[in-house]
């Protein structure tokens, strides 16, 4: 169970994030930006090979699970590298805050962006692009995208603890780009060499994107994509664990 501390951090996180105009905004615009350029160049008959799904809406929800992972990942990479270095880190440590309950709390405050980054390349993909879903698929859509958001979040608080001020954006940029590449995320999976799709596969990234495109083929999302994302939830939540706690005893 979280203690009082973990839940007045987790409602102060909430705060700063939704406060951070620039960030929002950055966050919120930039994938629908990047969703119109990318689909501007395809044609709205055209299918991601051995499906029936639109390259449209390939790109929708590859753009909303891409500005997910933008948002939460280089977020709180950058931001909790920062604060170790101006002693925030050091200052938490004088409380009873557990180091899950500081995870949680970082992990709480990315997904708050995650949700309206979600929504507004829904609306840009449906009102320029004329992307069309039933109801029931648009709320299943959002749901597991967001919900999937919440694995790299806690990536990004490991990668966090991992890197120094100077050597984090970097080193998460690596990560970014690899994972959204390799993953699909820029191009369908299928398009790749054999060898590369067999990689990818095991990718989070992958699995990610394949939740939405599940929803979108009217089907549910796979169980190996539930179970490969929930694992690589638990790897992440536990090392950035870890590695809080492994700093808080080198102070």
């Amino acid at each position: 169970m979280l203690n009082f501390f973990s839940w007045a951090l987790i409602k102060l996180e909430v705060t700063r994030t939704l406060r951070n105009k620039k960030f929002m905004f950055f966050s919120i615009i930039y994938p629908s930006v990047i969703y119109l350029l990318i689909s501007g160049t395809q044609n709205t008959t055209d299918k991601v090979p051995h499906t029936d799904l639109t390259l449209q809406s390939f790109f929708m929800v590859s753009m909303a699970s891409f500005g997910a992972l933008t948002a939460v990942l280089m977020g709180n990479s950058e931001r909790i590298a920062k604060e170790r270095e101006k002693g925030w880190v050091r200052q938490l440590r004088l409380t009873a805050l557990p180091s899950r309950g500081y995870v949680l709390a970082k992990i709480a405050s990315a997904a708050m962006v995650t949700l309206p980054c979600i929504v507004v390349v829904f609306l840009v993909a449906a009102s320029a692009k004329h992307v069309r879903f039933d109801l029931w698929q648009w709320f299943a859509l959002t749901g597991v995208i967001w919900a999937g958001s919440l694995v790299f979040a806690a990536l990004g608080v490991a990668i966090g603890y991992l890197a120094s001020g100077d050597a984090v954006r970097p080193i998460t940029m690596i990560i970014y780009f690899v994972l959204s590449i390799l993953g699909g995320l820029w191009m369908p999976s299928a398009t790749f060499p054999q060898w590369i799709q067999n990689i990818s596969e095991w990718l989070p990234t992958h699995a990610y994107a394949a939740l939405g495109q599940a929803v979108e083929m009217g089907g549910a999302p796979h169980a190996k994509d539930v179970a490969i994302l929930c694992a690589y939830f638990l790897l992440f939540a536990g090392g950035a664990a870890w590695l809080y706690r492994k700093d808080t005893l080198k102070a």
